[in-house]
């Protein structure tokens, strides 16, 4: 794998894993290992039904905690129109999920090594004309089932689903999506058509997290499933 920035990552998983926002976040992992109970649930689709609801900064945060705990994980940037998962961690994104998507690069050549134990990330690399066309190719199937078998857990950042097809293409091909929403932001009517979106592109829903409810002073996540 091609080696990191030596660059600190600034996420609150990370730097403030005693943070009530960081605890949160762990519950949200618990809830999902307590989803797979019936299931096995590796891959992970992080979404929102507009920009700006937060959703990078979850998947990121997700895959640091789920990191923490020993487990071996991926994070892949998939939002190939505006991707951010690269500015996140410090990383290069001159080749990515895109060089895999179209076959000039092995995936093993564009994973990147973060600078938190057991995480690596795919970033998006260049950005295409055809992202969707893409993110729907037989290409990116093999390369989750490969994927699969390397990684214990691989969360996925998509763009929201109201703005473009990407995020249910994606999650029809995941074992579960997990749609964020902002406190006082999110339009309730653009989250409830979101999730039927995502429910007739036939994925499994595993829950909302609330972002950014203030309780005490503090920016609080919730899961709801």
């Amino acid at each position: 794998m091609r080696s990191k920035d030596e660059k600190q990552v600034n996420l609150i998983a990370q730097t403030n894993p005693k943070s009530p926002i960081t605890e949160q976040y762990r519950l949200i992992r618990t809830n999902i290992q307590f989803s797979s109970v019936d299931k096995e649930i590796k891959t992970i689709v992080v979404t929102s039904s507009e920009p700006n609801d937060g959703k990078s900064t979850t998947a990121a945060n997700l895959a640091i905690v789920l990191a923490q705990e020993e487990k071996k994980v991926l994070l892949v940037d998939a939002d190939l129109r505006k991707p951010s998962v690269h500015y996140a961690f410090n990383l290069s994104n001159i080749h990515g999920l895109t060089s895999v998507l179209t076959k000039k690069m092995d995936f093993r050549k564009t994973i990147l090594n973060s600078n938190v134990l057991n995480l690596d990330i795919l970033t998006s690399g260049p950005i295409p004309p055809n992202p969707s066309e893409l993110l729907n190719s037989k290409a990116i199937e093999t390369a989750i089932d490969e994927l699969k078998e390397i990684y214990d857990y691989i969360i996925f950042d998509t763009p929201p689903v109201l703005v473009v097809p990407d995020s249910q293409i994606v999650a029809n091909k995941c074992d579960g999506v997990i749609m964020v929403v902002a406190s006082g932001k999110t339009n309730k009517q653009s989250a409830v058509k979101a999730k039927e979106l995502l429910v007739k592109a036939n994925t499994s829903l595993l829950g909302v997290i609330l972002n950014g409810v203030e309780t005490d002073n503090s920016n609080y996540y919730y899961y709801q499933s």
